[in-house]
């Protein structure tokens, strides 16, 4: 049985290194159009799998994120949230990566249930 228990309000995601991001929830919606949007950067080939993956946490993050805390710009002034600064902090794994398991960790367990 699914259980329909998915954030419904914008929520806060704690990253690494004091980083912080306020997401909107991960509904279909969002998530197709950011699968839409890597495959027009990556295309459809096949190769290069970890390279499609980046791109779409990339663009997922880019839609969801609307806040964030502990990020700074090069002076050290807090950095507004924009595309080019959400892709930047994608580009450092450890927030990538954390990002991607906190940020899809429902929708993972939510698929898991399906077989329960």
């Amino acid at each position: 049985m699914l259980k329909l228990n998915l954030k419904r309000e914008p929520y806060w995601l704690d990253l690494a290194h004091g980083v912080r991001v306020k997401v909107k929830p991960a509904s279909t919606a969002l998530v197709m159009a950011a699968r839409h949007a890597a495959s027009r950067i990556e295309g459809d080939s096949t190769e290069a799998s970890g390279v499609r993956t980046a791109t779409l946490i990339t663009e997922l993050a880019k839609s969801s994120v609307i806040e964030w805390e502990g990020v700074a710009d090069d002076k050290g002034k807090a950095a507004a949230v924009n595309a080019e600064g959400v892709a930047a902090l994608m580009d450092l794994w450890p927030l990538a990566e954390a990002f991607e398991r906190k940020y899809l960790a429902p929708l993972y367990a939510l698929d898991a249930e399906k077989n329960v």
